[in-house]
């Protein structure tokens, strides 16, 4: 008689967005050119109000896509933005969504039930109108509050170092942004639903770091992608990478079938599923 088989391990992969799974930001698309302005222009306003008014960056441009909307009365609103993501240019292997049904199949093959989550400083609604929204379980990204709706006030602005809390919430099974108790509750580690070692985050930049360090600290697992088209600039971001011991991947972002990150990936969870028992063609009898 057969031993029934264990419930399948919930494994989580989590992504950045823009730079890991589509090249270039978002709102450089048709948001910034919308507004009248460059792309350099708008991130170095940014920057200079970033610095003047020792604030935030991910909360000042949020403010200041209002702002520009607002002075050319072009109120913000959820359909638009999602319009603005629909184009996203995504990098090869994840527009027909090929790349996340191999790799759940990949999983389910070896007990383990993946679950895509997306924890970026972009813009959640944009992220909503993309290809691929519906292969994720819950996207954790920067949002707005909507009144009459019309994008009124950042509600959620995810910074480099606010990420790091989303691999906790993720953790402990916290599927929104607002509960705070049950973030900084005690949960025993056997009561947590996806362990930090069951766990891969995807990232591109220094605005993931922090996130990659900590899950490297905790057991879990990070890779660094690099858009290649980028040269030079991309390539130096990853070798501070690796030599400041952050990242224990490189790959360039292709997720295509049989593509190094593909292999990387594949290579990860198998392990993962070999520390949770499974073992290749091997059945358990009484």
């Amino acid at each position: 008689m057969d031993i029934d088989s264990p419930s399948p391990q919930r494994t989580a992969l989590i992504y950045d967005f823009d730079g890991t799974l589509a090249h270039g930001n978002l709102q450089e698309r048709s948001f910034i050119p919308d507004i009248g302005m460059e792309r350099t222009e708008f991130w170095d306003e940014v920057k200079q109000q970033t610095r003047e008014h020792d604030a935030d960056e991910v909360l000042v441009y949020m403010h200041m896509m209002l702002r520009k909307a607002a002075s050319l009365k072009k109120p913000i609103t959820k359909e638009a933005l999602r319009k603005h993501g629909e184009d996203a240019p995504l990098f090869p292997g994840l527009a027909d969504g090929s790349w996340f049904d191999r790799i759940n199949t990949f999983g389910q093959e070896r007990n383990l039930c993946i679950e895509h989550y997306i924890v970026s400083s972009g813009i959640s609604e944009m992220i909503d109108g993309c290809k691929i929204r519906e292969k994720f379980k819950k996207i954790y990204a920067s949002k707005f509050i909507y009144i009459n709706e019309e994008a009124s006030w950042p509600g959620v602005g995810i910074n480099y170092t606010t990420k790091t809390q989303y691999l906790f919430r993720i953790n402990k099974g916290i599927e929104n942004n607002w509960d705070n108790i049950s973030i900084n509750s005690f949960k025993p580690e056997n009561e947590r639903p996806i362990p930090f070692d069951r766990m891969i985050f995807f990232g591109d930049g220094d605005t993931d770091i922090p996130t990659m360090k900590m899950l490297t600290y905790k057991g879990g697992n990070s890779i660094a992608v690099y858009d290649p088209s980028r040269g030079d600039n991309d390539l130096s971001k990853i070798h501070r990478l690796i030599s400041d011991g952050r990242v224990e991947f490189v790959a360039p972002a292709d997720y295509s079938e049989n593509s190094q990150l593909d292999i990387i990936t594949r290579g990860i969870l198998g392990r993962i599923a070999r520390s949770c028992g499974y073992r290749p063609n091997e059945k358990q009898h009484l």
